[in-house]
């Protein structure tokens, strides 16, 4: 997606330890336009899949997850990183590990919204070791619903998450792949 590209490299930002910062439009501060065009691409990418659920982890992944939903017209479910209160019953429940914070997450989805019957997209912000995909991909595998694929707005392909989750059979659609990165350049894949 060129324009995914064009946002990275006017409004992105790369702080020490390879963190790039896209808050100002994608998972702070969300530009609402852009978002519709994201969630039209991501439909568009989906389009023939059939799917009947989008899965993501709170909470970056949420603007993106609505946006997806909003354009295929279907619900989105988000995986709370703390049980919480309000999440009674019975859920599916996995380990994450944060790269960005550095720290560890017990993820829960209620049992009541991940079905055997769904066909689900996994959808979320960031790529770069693919933690937070497996993580997703092993809830589906808990609900024995059927993963379709994930769409993800930036991989940073230099971290290898996305070549292993794809030599595992995952079909991964990223809006934009970073090569490689450093302090004043941000290379794209072609």
């Amino acid at each position: 997606m060129q324009r995914m590209k064009e946002m990275i490299l006017q409004e992105g930002t790369v702080l020490p330890g390879g963190i790039l910062k896209v808050g100002s439009f994608l998972n702070q501060q969300v530009n609402s336009e852009f978002m519709k065009e994201i969630g039209d691409e991501i439909a568009t990418l989906f389009a023939d899949d059939q799917v009947t659920k989008i899965l993501t982890i709170e909470s970056s992944g949420i603007a993106l997850a609505a946006a997806a939903g909003i354009s295929m017209h279907i619900p989105f479910v988000f995986a709370k990183k703390h049980r919480t209160s309000n999440v009674d019953g019975s859920t599916y429940t996995t380990t994450v590990h944060s790269f960005t914070h550095g720290t560890d997450y017990q993820v829960v989805v209620s049992r009541d919204y991940l079905m055997p019957t769904d066909r689900v997209l996994l959808v979320d912000d960031f790529l770069a070791n693919g933690n937070a995909l497996r993580g997703l991909v092993d809830l589906v595998n808990q609900s024995g619903a059927e993963l379709v694929g994930a769409a993800v707005a930036i991989e940073k392909k230099f971290q290898g998450g996305g070549d292993e989750l794809r030599a595992g059979g995952l079909r991964i659609e990223s809006l934009a792949m970073i090569e490689s990165m450093t302090d004043t350049e941000i290379t794209f894949c072609d």
